[in-house]
């Protein structure tokens, strides 16, 4: 069976949450990012799980909703594509990024709950690029951000590609595209 499971990444702020949006309207099954989620549940409830207090417990509640997210996607219909607003591997990278270490077990889950060959990363783009109270990363954090996304999931034998700097809808037609030919 055809793994329909594709991925969405790439550093802050360069339009994913706006593709993802786009998707949805279209009525493609999405599964929405979970670190905004992590993000706005611990500061309601004055949690230490935020990337600005503590990291580590951060990017464990990230990757642990990372891999939960991936199980519940089973359950959906593998007929469609099926859109992730980032992955297991977008977790690790964070790991990576910030100088934490990661349990051994943690780190096999990139390799065991895999998505689609085809990863979509969106570039750095400085004329879209907005912070926010869940995003508070500078520009040069974010452009860190994409290469390290890119380089993480090519190191887990993924073929990213760089989705153009476009409108949302030429964005959704490279998409489309791209999946219809790699099929």
């Amino acid at each position: 069976m055809n793994n329909k499971k594709y991925i969405l990444t790439g550093g802050p702020g360069v339009g994913k949450t706006t593709l993802i949006n786009k998707l949805t309207f279209y009525g493609f099954p999405v599964i929405q990012e979970d670190a905004r989620q992590i993000i706005k549940e611990q500061s309601r409830v004055n949690g230490d799980g935020l990337p600005w207090k503590n990291k580590s417990l951060y990017a464990n509640l990230m990757l642990e909703a990372s891999i939960n997210s991936y199980q519940k996607s089973v359950t959906l219909s593998n007929e469609h594509p099926i859109f992730f607003d980032r992955g297991i591997p977008d977790a690790l990278c964070y790991f990576n990024i910030e100088n934490l270490t990661i349990a051994l077990e943690k780190k096999t889950f990139a390799e065991s709950l895999r998505y689609n060959p085809l990863v979509f990363i969106l570039p750095p783009w400085a004329e879209i690029y907005e912070t926010d109270t869940e995003r508070k990363q500078t520009w040069e954090e974010a452009e860190k951000t994409f290469s390290s996304m890119k380089e993480t999931y090519e190191n887990l034998k993924y073929t990213v590609l760089e989705i153009p700097k476009d409108s949302v809808e030429n964005r959704i037609k490279f998409i489309f595209n791209s999946i219809e030919s790699s099929e």
